[in-house]
Parts: C-alpha cells; structure tokens; sequence
C-alpha cells in the first residue's frame, strides 16, 4: 500500500519529538555556550527569496521601518526597551506568523472555497487522497502502523477542535487544529494525548523513565551519553517544577506545547547583554541602530521579517 507523501505536521505526536530535537537548534545557536551571530544570518537569509527581499530596501528604507519597529515595541513610550517590552513583543510577533500561517493554509485546504475545511479536503491537501483506516485494526508493516497512528491521531484532533454541528472546520476552529496550544479549550485534548504516549503505567504521569523513551544506556559505557545528560537536566530543572521525579499533567504540558514565553524572555535577556551599552538593562533606539544587524537577525523582527510585514512598521497600525 503506498502512503502517498508524509504531511507536512504529523500531528501532536510530532510535538514531542519537537521538544527533543530543540535540544540540538540550540546547540547550533549556541556551541559551547557561545552565541554564533551567523546562525541568525543563515535564519534571516535562509534562502534565494527571502535574500532578494531583503536587499531589495534600501538602507534608509530598513533604517525608517526598524526606527517604527523599535517605537510599537515600547509600550510605555519612555524611549527604551526593557525585557518586559521585547519579550511581549517577540510573543506577540509569534503568535501573529502563527495566525498567518493557518489563514493561508485554511485557503489552500478549502478546496471547495465553502468557508469550511472537512477532513476530506484535509487529506486531499496533505496527502493527495482522502485515507480511510480502520480504528481497531493494527496493520503489519511497522511504518505503514506507525503512520496509521499519526493518521488516527490527526483525526482525533480534528474531531476535537470542531465545535459546532458543522461537520467541517471553520476558520477559528482550524486554527485550534492546526495551533491547539493557542486555544484554551485544546489544553485538556493536548494533555491527554501526551499521556496516551508517554504514560506507559498508566498513573497519569510521566517518569524520567518514560520520558526517554526507549533509551537504555549500553552496558560496556561508563556513563550516558550527552544528549541523555542533556534530557535528564531538562527533567529535572525545566519541568518537575515540584521535583517529585514525575511530570504531572501541567508539568507535561510545559514539555509538549512550544513554551513561547521561555524563547521570548530567553531571546529578550540576549538582546539586553549584547546591545546594552551603558549597562543598565534596556535599550535605547540609539543602542539598537547602533547593533543594526544583531536586531534584524533576532526573533525580535522575526530574523528580519518584519520589515516587510506592514502589521508590525506601518505608522498607522
């Protein structure tokens, strides 16, 4: 049986493998604990178009939109940034792309433009063909299962964010599919599909055990590899907030859904110890025109991005 091509989001399973992997984007961004300003480059221009884009303002032009930039991100207009105001800044720019993103896929997944997306014309966009698996039987090819699960599961996600007597999705209700961690009646659903994967006992938590996986440590080494030292630490230091040796389901949800706070306070904190000149924890317009290139390359201007987005420069927004 072929599967056609394999979707671009896999479901909430994949946000697991997520967490994992992050580990290794901040390993690049940050080698041995040191910042490499062309890692923010390479995410600016990661490619032909978003390079000719960029070079297409001039530097007056890049130069009058980051000023209007930097004015929207001071809230209390006192001429300065504090971490307080970046960090909601870069939070609200995420959460903005996000948005975007699912009002573009809603329109490319609309086949029949009715303003509702039904779960057929979401395979017939994902893979080509509307897929159908029995709920209850296992198939014996160990790819073709472990797709069928994520299929299931896609499934279920989608039943969930509908809410109305619609058997499709309306454009609200896609972006709680697409983005369940922006919707607060999706918080229950994420939860609990994190503790059908994990919770292998059954008690309603996640172990350390459990959340490595499969890993078990080679019997002829002296000691974990890093990337188990590296989980471990996050275990204990980033989500068992109560230091049981157990992920409650709050604690779980931390590890699951993308912590857009974290990345924001964490990306504002670097700005401030990069660009901060006079050391005293904020930043001028004078300060950041002064570090032009590090600004444009941050998550502040989503790598740049922003420049070209009229939501965020444009006076009259």
């Amino acid at each position: 049986m072929r599967l056609g091509r394999r979707p671009a989001a896999l479901g909430l399973l994949l946000l697991c493998a997520a967490a994992a992997s992050a580990g290794d984007a901040e390993e690049l961004h940050y080698p041995q604990g040191e910042h490499r300003s062309d890692y923010d480059r390479e995410a600016l221009l990661g490619g032909q178009e978003e390079v000719d884009e960029y070079v297409k303002l001039s530097p007056e032009e890049q130069h009058k939109r980051l000023k209007s930039i930097i004015k929207k991100i001071d809230l209390d207009s006192d001429g300065f940034l504090t971490e307080s105001e970046l960090s909601s800044w870069i939070q609200m720019s995420f959460k903005h792309y996000a948005m975007q993103e699912a009002k573009q896929q809603f329109v490319e997944y609309d086949k029949n433009s009715d303003g509702s997306v039904s779960w057929d014309e979401y395979n017939i966009q994902m893979y080509d063909r509307v897929i159908d698996f029995d709920e209850n039987t296992a198939l014996d090819d160990a790819e073709e299962e472990s797709f069928r699960q994520l299929h299931l599961k896609d499934k279920k996600r989608f039943e969930k964010a509908n809410q109305d007597s619609d058997p499709g999705l309306n454009l609200e209700e896609f972006i709680a599919f697409e983005h369940p961690e922006e919707v607060d009646y999706m918080t229950e659903f994420v939860i609990q599909e994190a503790l059908e994967e994990h919770d292998k006992n059954g008690d309603g938590f996640v172990s350390l055990e459990e959340f490595l996986g499969d890993y078990r440590r080679d019997p002829t080494a002296n000691e974990d590899p890093e990337w188990i030292l590296v989980e471990k630490d996050r275990f204990l230091n980033d989500y068992d907030k109560d230091t049981n040796g157990r992920l409650d389901p709050q604690e779980l949800l931390s590890w699951v859904v993308p912590n857009n706070q974290g990345i924001a306070q964490e990306e504002a904190l670097h700005l401030i110890d990069e660009m901060d000149l006079n050391s005293d924890r904020k930043l001028s317009e004078a300060e950041i025109l002064e570090n032009q290139d590090l600004f444009l390359t941050s998550e502040a201007t989503d790598y740049g991005r922003q420049l070209h987005d009229e939501y965020f420069y444009h006076d009259e927004l």
